[in-house]
């Protein structure tokens, strides 16, 4: 097992990899990566605990509870003192007589962050958080994947739902307190109401945009998870370009699935004789990228079951060479795939 690292100035010291739930929500929700099997779910979190995965990821929007409840029945039976850190999110909302399959509201009002705090603790079967983040900026509005979104007039200033966030971290129901799809300018915002512990921001070889954010994390000692380091499965190696996503897969519409997704499967091809220096599976290489990645703490990765994580978590323990960077630069640039720097 790799040697753990410091999560900013939070007390915690993690893992490189991190287990995360979006992918085991479950369907019927706008969000669902398709059915899944709660029995595997719940194996697979123990699996990765048992491989020496010591932080979980997961959010009270990923299957409106669901996840979450499937680690609260996950570690229900593991000691206190054994048990991995939790980390979850909140401020994406269904109202009452919202449709599930319809886009949640962004809603982070001091009233609600309480209320999902309180539900995500049930669900979650503790009494505190290790770390508590925004999920996405407030705007009032319905939520969007992958768009920024422009507050209206019943967003909640940043300001005054950070310092809802603070508060919290200073009663003691969270440890510490975090911001995910925040860019530099809300991150300076929030700074000068309290510490931002940590931040999560979207980051793989195929989406290099938020290496500004982590610079500004590494600047503040300020933790960086990132999600998202397999770009949703193809930096895994398996993806192909006959694959057929489901009517309820979230992906089958988005550009990288579609339109883009030759140049990203040539990019892939490009790690696979990487991969093979080293004997790691594709996955592996693309997860030691990200984690190389100066200013990055560690990344969340999923899997619907144990054997998945065995297909990554050998990324705990590989370190590319020099040649090895150089090598997936190169990629980058003849293949033109993703955007921003394309090296460490």
């Amino acid at each position: 097992m790799s040697t753990l690292r410091r999560f900013g100035s939070t007390g915690m010291d993690i893992t490189p990899l991190g287990f995360g739930t979006w992918v085991i929500s479950g369907s019927g929700w706008q969000y669902s990566w398709g059915a899944t099997d709660d029995a595997d779910s719940v194996a697979a979190i123990r699996h990765a605990v048992d491989r020496g995965v010591n932080w979980i990821d997961t959010a009270a929007a990923y299957g409106l509870g669901h996840a979450e409840e499937l680690v609260g029945r996950a570690l229900a039976g593991i000691p206190e003192r054994e048990r991995p850190y939790l980390f979850t999110k909140a401020g994406l909302i269904w109202e009452d007589g919202d449709d599930p399959n319809g886009p949640p509201l962004r809603v982070l009002t001091p009233a609600s962050i309480r209320r999902e705090l309180e539900s995500s603790l049930r669900r979650l079967g503790t009494d505190h958080l290790d770390l508590y983040q925004v999920h996405w900026p407030a705007t009032g509005a319905r939520f969007v994947y992958g768009a920024e979104g422009e507050p209206t007039d019943a967003a909640t200033p940043l300001e005054e739902y950070w310092q809802v966030m603070a508060d919290l971290r200073k009663e003691g129901k969270v440890r510490a307190i975090g911001l995910s799809n925040h860019d530099v300018r809300q991150l300076e915002r929030a700074e000068a109401v309290a510490h931002v512990d940590a931040i999560q921001p979207p980051f793989s070889a195929l989406n290099r945009t938020a290496a500004p954010e982590i610079a500004w994390a590494a600047a503040h000692d300020t933790g960086v998870i990132v999600y998202s380091p397999l770009q949703s499965g193809l930096l895994t190696g398996a993806f192909t370009a006959d694959r057929v996503l489901g009517a309820d897969d979230w992906r089958r519409n988005y550009p990288e699935f579609t339109t883009e997704l030759p140049t990203n499967l040539a990019f892939v091809d490009a790690l696979r004789p990487i991969a093979a220096r080293h004997g790691a599976a594709v996955a592996e290489v693309a997860l030691a990228w990200a984690t190389a990645w100066p200013g990055i703490t560690g990344a969340i990765v999923g899997a619907r079951t144990p054997d998945q994580i065995d297909g990554w978590i050998g990324a705990h323990d590989l370190t590319l060479t020099a040649a090895d960077l150089d090598d997936i630069a190169a990629a980058l640039a003849a293949t033109g795939a993703g955007t921003g720097p394309v090296r460490p």
